[in-house]
């Protein structure tokens, strides 16, 4: 960029109060038509230099809520440059006085920024406080490296810019917050029409992290949830933007962090991490300098995780920014109770509630799978059980007892089941298991565990129950479906049923 023609606009020492208000307007004007932030820390600039001296020239802004300054913008001998650079605002006397002041050589008082490098550093300045009804928004300093260039006019024309800057901030800030306001809307809409159509969490937290960079302009957002133990553990659940955190990354809450984060459920702001004692240490190699927010994530007031937002450089996270997470964070909330409720209700949709085996729904998805696997080679057997004349029980003994019948076979049917296997109440009083990689001698051998298993359990021997079995396996050049392959076991069910004495009296013995 190219430095501004300070000599050719600049009104000359002397000059009349009608020059001087005449440049005033125009830069009212100018200022005035600007609402783009970034436009018009650069429109400041320009305007300055052509009424005063400005080899160097910076723009801060003041937050009295925190008492924080932050050069927003920064140019030296017409090169604007991009800084990050905060300090605490009382400790500019320009911004504690509220009053302009005037150095015109050395630049000893430690109250400025002074600008250039060790061989080359600017001696001058003038520098006004930035005042809107009453409102201290910053400050405004040109500088130059020439001794003695500034004179009380001057002072009095940047105090003036001064003034009309602070109402040209007020309103880009304004602005800046409206159209933030748009996009965070739009973002949680977006949110919002997620979170009614989508069944997978990692989907709406990765719009969630999404929204966050959006809004906040950060370097990396993360989603932090709880794992469910005794100590609050959050891990990585999403995570997006340059500085992306692992999947998985343990953070356990504690100490400070844990206080206000968990116990006053606040945000946590951590503008300087490179100095902060509150970041885990497994955290540096990720984020070893820069800043960071975070606000919890709860569910029914209880923190469940952490949103957190991420910057590569020290910076000022207010309260703005800070509320914008916490809208995201309570739409973020969501997204884990709709997984929870999803999985509760197909949960229930695929399980027996008497027996908690799957029912016959999951049986069927399971065996279709199991087919297709089988098609391709894998060895495939199912066992079809019989609780013989249990309606002659049930009847006899009333539903209740039928009822802690059935539970007890469901039992045994656990207890003699492998992991990659599964056994599922068909209906009634009639239970399939599906044995994966098992020819007829090993699905055999379960039927006998099962039936031995069964003789010896409390509730089925006290009322004489006896168990028929039938048993399939696979074969891909006899069965096309799982249709076929079931009533090949329920054949062999009946078979073994009938090869026995009817047992339907026997119940009354153990009345």
């Amino acid at each position: 960029m190219t430095p501004p023609d300070s000599k050719s606009n600049t009104p000359k020492q002397g000059a009349g109060n009608a020059d001087r208000y005449r440049a005033l307007l125009d830069i009212a004007r100018t200022l005035a038509a600007t609402l783009s932030e970034d436009h018009l820390y650069e429109t400041i600039y320009r305007e300055t230099a052509k009424a005063v001296e400005a080899a160097g020239f910076y723009i801060a802004l003041h937050d009295q809520s925190r008492d924080l300054a932050r050069v927003v913008f920064y140019a030296d001998r017409g090169q604007v440059h991009r800084v990050d650079v905060t300090y605490r605002g009382s400790d500019s006397r320009v911004i504690r006085s509220q009053k302009a002041m005037l150095e015109n050589d050395g630049l000893k008082n430690d109250a400025l920024m002074v600008l250039g490098d060790e061989s080359n550093v600017a001696v001058a300045a003038i520098t006004a406080p930035m005042i809107h009804h009453g409102r201290v928004f910053g400050a405004i300093s040109a500088q130059s490296y020439k001794a003695g260039v500034y004179t009380q006019d001057d002072l009095d024309l940047l105090e003036a810019i001064a003034d009309i800057a602070a109402v040209a901030v007020e309103n880009a800030l304004q602005f800046a917050e409206l159209e933030r306001r748009r996009r965070e809307a739009e973002k949680m809409e977006e949110i919002g029409r997620a979170l009614t159509s989508e069944l997978d969490p990692e989907m709406v937290l990765g719009r969630v992290v999404d929204a966050a960079l959006d809004l906040l302009d950060v370097d990396g957002a993360s989603v932090w949830l709880a794992d469910g133990k005794g100590a609050l553990v959050c891990r990585v659940a999403e995570s997006g933007g340059e500085v992306v955190l692992p999947k998985g990354l343990e953070w356990k809450l504690e100490g400070e962090v844990a206080r206000v984060l968990v116990d006053e459920r606040h945000p946590l702001m951590l503008d300087n991490l490179a100095a902060s004692a509150l970041l885990p240490d497994h955290r540096r190699p990720h984020l070893a300098r820069g800043s960071a927010v975070g606000v919890p994530i709860e569910i029914e007031g209880v923190v469940t995780g952490v949103l957190t937002a991420g910057s590569r450089q020290p910076r000022a996270f207010d309260a703005l920014d800070t509320a914008v997470l916490q809208r995201l964070a309570a739409q973020g909330s969501i997204a884990p109770q709709n997984a929870r409720l999803h999985s509760n209700l197909h949960a229930l949709s695929i399980t027996d509630p008497l027996t908690r085996l799957p029912n016959r729904r999951r049986l069927q998805i399971h065996l279709d799978h199991e087919v297709a696997a089988a098609r391709r080679g894998r060895a495939l057997a199912i066992a079809v059980f019989d609780l013989d004349n249990f309606k002659h029980y049930n009847d006899t003994f009333g539903h209740v007892a039928g009822d802690d019948i059935l539970k007890a076979f469901a039992e045994v049917l656990t207890h003699e089941n492998r992991a990659m296997n599964l056994v599922a109440r068909y209906g009634g009083d009639e239970f399939v298991s599906v044995l994966t990689d098992t020819n007829l001698d090993g699905v055999r051998a379960y039927v006998e565990r099962v039936k031995v298993r069964a003789s010896q359990n409390e509730v089925l021997a006290k009322f004489g129950i006896h168990v028929s079995a039938g048993i399939a396996e696979f074969d891909a050049d006899k069965m096309a479906t799982v249709n076929d392959l079931i009533p090949h076991a329920d054949a062999d069910m009946y078979r073994d049923k009938a090869s026995r004495p009817a047992v339907g009296r026997r119940a009354q013995a153990q009345t």
